[in-house]
């Protein structure tokens, strides 16, 4: 069987089985025990740091542009993104793209 390789943030790991954290005893570099709970708060924290994939390159954080709008706007945002089945970041990006670009 051929283990599964991903690439997180252009690091490749290798997957390996499953682990059921209520039966196996897994100690983490200080000795203390691993639980479901400390691994979900793990993932939270990454998550936090992470944030999304970068637009940019790997490894780049893609730069942030706020503005704001009146509610009426981006109600319409949020709605044509959900027809469209996109995030609102994605629409702007779009729409941001086309004006520059036709200018």
């Amino acid at each position: 069987m051929e283990k599964e390789v991903i690439t997180i943030l252009g690091e490749k790991y290798v997957l390996g089985p499953d682990v059921d954290l209520d039966k196996e005893v897994i100690l983490d570099g200080n000795g203390n025990r691993i639980t479901n709970e400390m691994c979900e708060e793990i993932v939270e924290e990454v998550h936090r740091v992470l944030g999304r994939p970068s637009l940019t390159a790997p490894k780049v954080v893609s730069p942030e542009i706020k503005a704001r709008v009146p509610q009426e706007l981006k109600l319409e945002l949020e709605a044509e993104a959900k027809r469209q089945g996109k995030t609102s970041s994605a629409l702007i990006r779009e729409a941001l793209e086309d004006y520059l670009h036709s200018a």
